[in-house]
């Protein structure tokens, strides 16, 4: 596998960029770019990451793409088209977002996301981007949610065989999933599971950690990696099954030394299991 993260500079241009993935260690990192009043330096990005081996992990299209609202679902419809032909042109691991949400926030819970129409929307939406960029070098992936299809090994695998299309594959992001207490002292299992069951299909990963609080009612926070309870060794040994340039992307956080401390930890328990990134 291929670890990676972000790095924040001051003046930020191709070279100064790879150079600075390379002196934190990392090996992949996100889209460099936003792929509007930049895009004429992607060919710059792309020769500065070959030259110094880092693999674009994802292009991100986050919006929401199944709104109530039809004017903001067909925005998010062609954003999603858009990122994914920069994905492609890229090839970059994938281009991803979340399905969306039937409610008011984006990204938030609503009573109809897990109903079977929502879960047919998803399907069409998701053709209806695919079918218009056919990649061939990349493919479109739903980062899992709480509360939104794919919310777990079995749905994410549903929709692999609804959407029945070779440019659809799959995001891993175990944090995501970790909503109760069982699944917080259980998630070594969670995470074999989906292994087991979508291996073959996973093309990138998000490292991140969860820690629950006590106190009424259930309350998880995201965390630094090694800071909560998500079984790394479990994480790094089933990731180290795939193939080599499958991509760990550790995010969300707000400095350099974060995700230096961040690093540290997983490169530790990698070296443990004798797991080279």
């Amino acid at each position: 596998m291929r670890l990676g993260g972000q790095v924040f500079l001051e003046n930020k241009n191709p070279e100064s960029w790879s150079n600075a993935l390379i002196q934190a260690g990392f090996r992949a990192t996100t889209c460099p770019i936003d792929g509007n009043e930049d895009i004429s330096e992607l060919d710059d990005y792309l020769a500065a990451a070959a030259k110094h081996d880092i693999l674009i992990s994802e292009v991100g299209a986050w919006s929401n793409p199944i709104s109530r609202n039809e004017e903001t679902r067909r925005k998010a419809i062609a954003y999603c088209m858009q990122r994914l032909e920069l994905a492609e042109r890229m090839a970059a691991q994938c281009c991803v977002n979340i399905a969306g949400s039937r409610g008011e926030q984006w990204d938030g819970p609503d009573l109809d996301n897990f109903s079977d129409e929502t879960f047919e929307l998803i399907v069409e939406t998701t053709r209806e981007i695919i079918d218009a960029v056919k990649p061939e070098r990349t493919v479109f992936a739903l980062e899992m949610m709480p509360w939104v299809f794919p919310d777990s090994a079995d749905s994410y695998l549903s929709l692999i065989k609804a959407i029945d299309r070779k440019g659809f594959g799959v995001h891993f992001d175990p944090v995501n999933i970790i909503s109760s207490p069982r699944a917080y002292y259980q998630n070594g299992e969670i995470i074999r599971d989906f292994f087991t069951k979508l291996g073959p299909y996973i093309r990138n990963c998000h490292a991140k950690d969860i820690l629950l609080r006590g106190q009424l009612t259930v309350h998880m926070d995201e965390v630094i990696p090694g800071q909560g309870v998500l079984d790394y060794r479990t994480f790094l040994t089933e990731l180290n099954k795939l193939h080599p340039d499958t991509t760990l992307i550790i995010e969300h956080l707000s400095t350099n030394e974060q995700y230096q401390q961040a690093r540290e930890y997983i490169c530790k328990t990698a070296s443990e299991l004798n797991i080279s990134l």
